[in-house]
């Protein structure tokens, strides 16, 4: 009877115990990106462990290739080598089978029973996706028997294009580091591998015709050092892939059901062609592959014939190479001063009868008729065209599809314009924008803010758009551009885990998406990071920190917690918090001068410190509303931001900045009772290239009752110079002491930038911090 005990004890326990004796590891299928449809069956889970095989079936290669994947990832999750078989059916099996009434080539469904596990997909990149499932499912266990649930899987992509950029001409990335690239793109079920290969810094690949482009254009004799600061590394700087390394890319891609779209960028970014062949240009140079970052005013001489043979000759290498059916032609940044002044682009312009209107300059339209010309090559060739969003300037080539990424106002008007689209816009999906405010501890990077949580909250399908309309959004992509990227661990630190993200906003519909849940599923895929050996951002294990004012307590309300509720300790004295450190458990209601710092502590390692210096003054969480508009764009958390006690620093994209354009900043703080002040300060964070610029006029106004306001003290400045600096202004206004309750504080933006700049007499961006009233 005891015996008889023990074994129905040790049945009971089938899905904790793989023996009576060992522990068993379970499988979970809350994963990302989460299946569309999960249901989970009431029979005993399925055991995954030594002597289970992966059944194909015969004579297909492909789903041959999909098995021995599987045995990849199984072993990798477990230790243990599993046998691959051709077969349809059989107990304790995996297996991987064609046949399904869906319509989408890539749904797929994964049956797990006590018996085995079957995924059936229509085709075999609909089997590939399932095993994508079944892998992320499995813990990390080595040796471990791991207990697969019994479920029902019915999944299936939003997106039919699901694709990430990679740009290897700014810095060069090897063979081997753009295949681990392709394999990151397959643990987020990502289809398309858009790779950017020439740019004015460097052109990367092999053309036979015209050996010079990698003889010449592919090595540039040093790299700028930082932002465009005027002095060099002098040291050489080159590589490329040659045509066969190419094709070994590509195939490569194809076996894990990726394809690779190449983008040789034209009329424009081709100063490293240019700089082997001279002759293509407009002035005939010479020329230089550049050192430095930006866009060159130097570009392909559009009037000239031979430029034409050139991109034909190109082109047609280039889809021997890569079978896609979209070629990227860029079409971006393409400057037009070249083209003013240059005879035989001026005659072409004449010949063609090109116009200038109110919508486009007849340069611009002479940029259309290059872009038609390449497109009219490429179809030819049985080949689509995808251009950046300027190649909407000038007239849209026929069948172009548009990438739009300044924002996502090109692909609106693409798509109402009946062409296809990829929306792509650097507003949520540029990699190379710094994922954390504390930029001093992170990677040198090209600026901006873009942190996981914005990624995951981007929805692709505009709301401006009819259902028709969005019928037109064929994907979703986010690129990663290399200018201060230079090694392929800080390329992947870019874009991991921001891809998870991604591959969300890709795979799932918007009605299964939900950040809370998204990141209690993010710590079992950043366990797949480890295996593999990737390397990846960990700011979501840091302590998230919300500060809010609160003006009816005349606090600054602290909020911590963690992705996985691990206990915070924290400090108000500038120490380095410590496991001794108080511990987190409510509200901190902060109403003086305090150095906050904050850690989660935890087994496996403790996070980054999180820390900010909170200063009060007499406005500090006091009463305020705008007078005039807070720039919608950058409103983030409104006028509040101005009296939280907390500064910026040097990148406007934070949100601890808030921007006015085309009126000032007016705001009035109430101090809820008559109080004497005598000084008025505020900042301003200045980006002369992104058209911020300091404030023109800074005055101040009190009042006793709100209405009836007199000025007491006000400055003008002067226009900035192209010499200026860019970064954190400050200003201040000393007056005599006053008694008031009201305080108005005005601040004018730039009305019309300089004649110097290249958004000259547009009105510019004013970005306003901390107003510090005492």
């Amino acid at each position: 009877m005891k015996q008889l005990l023990k074994l129905t004890g040790c049945l009971a326990l089938a899905g904790l115990m793989s023996s009576c004796g060992s522990v068993q590891e379970e499988a979970n299928y809350q994963i990302i990106p989460l299946p569309q449809e999960i249901v989970t069956t009431q029979v005993n889970p399925f055991i995954l462990k030594s002597g289970v095989k992966i059944l194909y079936p015969e004579g297909n290669e492909k789903m041959q290739r999909n098995a021995k994947f599987l045995a990849e990832y199984l072993k990798t999750a477990t230790g243990r080598d599993f046998s691959i078989e051709a077969g349809t059916e059989g107990k304790n099996a995996i297996v991987l089978a064609l046949g399904s009434e869906v319509e989408n080539p890539e749904a797929y469904q994964l049956k797990v029973t006590d018996q085995g596990v079957t995924i059936t997909a229509p085709t075999e990149a609909g089997v590939f996706y399932g095993i994508q499932t079944l892998r992320k499912s499995l813990p990390i266990a080595q040796g471990a028997d791991v207990a697969l649930p019994a479920v029902e899987i019915k999944d299936a992509p939003r997106f039919g294009y699901r694709g990430a950029h990679f740009d290897v001409s700014r810095h060069f990335f090897t063979i081997d580091e753009v295949k681990t690239y392709i394999d990151m793109l397959t643990l987020h079920n990502m289809n398309r591998l858009h790779w950017h290969i020439t740019d004015d810094q460097g052109w990367r690949l092999e053309i036979k015709k015209y050996p010079k482009l990698t003889e010449i254009g592919s090595q540039r004799s040093g790299t700028v050092i930082g932002r465009n600061s005027g002095e060099y590394d002098n040291t050489p700087y080159g590589g490329f892939y040659t045509q066969e390394q190419a094709k070994e890319i590509v195939d490569y891609a194809a076996e894990r059901y990726i394809t690779v779209i190449p983008e040789i960028d034209l009329p424009g970014h081709m100063l490293a062609a240019l700089t082997a062949y001279p002759e293509l240009g407009c002035t005939g140079g010479p020329y230089e592959v550049w050192r430095q970052w930006g866009v060159a005013d130097d570009v392909l001489c559009a009037g000239n014939d031979q430029v034409l043979k050139f991109i034909e000759d190109v082109y047609s290498e280039l889809i021997d190479i890569f079978p896609s059916e979209y070629i990227h032609v860029g079409g971006d940044e393409c400057p037009k001063v070249r083209w003013e002044k240059c005879p035989k682009c001026q005659a072409r312009i004449k010949a063609l009868g090109l116009k200038s209107d109110k919508n486009h300059s007849k340069e611009e339209r002479l940029q259309s008729f290059v872009i038609n010309h390449i497109e009219k090559f490429l179809n030819d060739h049985g080949r689509q065209i995808i251009g950046w969003d300027e190649i909407l300037e000038g007239g849209l080539a026929p069948n172009a599809t548009v990438m739009s990424w300044r924002g996502e106002s090109g692909g609106i008007e693409a798509a109402k314009q009946k062409h296809d689209v990829i929306m792509t816009p650097n507003t949520y999906l540029y990699f190379d924008y710094y994922q954390a405010k504390d930029t001093e501890n992170e990677p040198f990077g090209i600026g901006g803010y873009l942190p996981i949580e914005r990624v995951y909250s981007y929805e692709p399908m505009p709301a401006s758009l009819t259902p028709e309309e969005q019928q037109y959004i064929k994907g979703v992509q986010a690129n990663l551009w290399t200018e201060y990227i230079a090694t392929f661990s800080h390329a992947q630190y870019m874009v991991l885990p921001r891809w998870a993200a991604l591959c969300e906003v890709q795979w799932s519909t918007p009605d299964k998406k939900n950040y809370e849940d998204f990141l209690s599923r993010l710590p079992r895929l950043i366990k797949w990071y480890d295996a593999e050996g990737y390397n990846y951002a960990k700011h979501v294990f840091d302590v998230k920190a919300e500060f809010n004012p609160n003006p009816a307590d005349g606090t600054l309300d602290i909020i911590l917690s963690t992705i996985d509720n691990a206990p915070v300790h924290y400090t108000l004295d500038g120490t380095e918090p410590t496991s001794a450190s108080p511990v987190y458990d409510g509200v901190l209601k902060v109403k003086e001068n305090v150095d906050f710092s904050a850690i989660a502590i935890r087994p496996t390692g403790n996070s980054r410190v999180v820390s900010e210096k909170i200063n009060f003054s007499k406005s500090s969480m006091k009463p305020i509303v705008a007078n005039q508009p807070v720039n919608k764009q950058y409103e983030f958390k409104g006028v509040t931001t101005l009296v939280d006690g907390l500064k910026g620093n040097g990148n406007y994209k934070t949100g601890r900045w808030i921007a006015f354009r085309g009126n000032d900043m007016d705001v009035t703080i109430d101090f809820k009772q008559p109080t004497e002040i005598s000084s008025v300060a505020i900042s301003t964070c200045v980006e002369k290239g992104d058209w911020v610029f300091d404030a023109r006029e800074f005055s101040v106004e009190v009042s006793d009752d709100g209405t009836n306001f007199k000025k007491v003290a006000s400055e003008n400045y002067p226009a900035m110079k192209e010499t200026d600096k860019n970064g954190i202004y400050d200003h201040k206004l000393t007056f005599t002491p006053v008694t008031a309750q009201y305080v108005k504080v005005i601040a004018s933006p730039e009305k019309s930038i300089p004649e110097w700049h290249g958004g000259k007499n547009y009105p510019g961006f004013l970005f306003v911090d901390e107003i510090t009233v005492n």
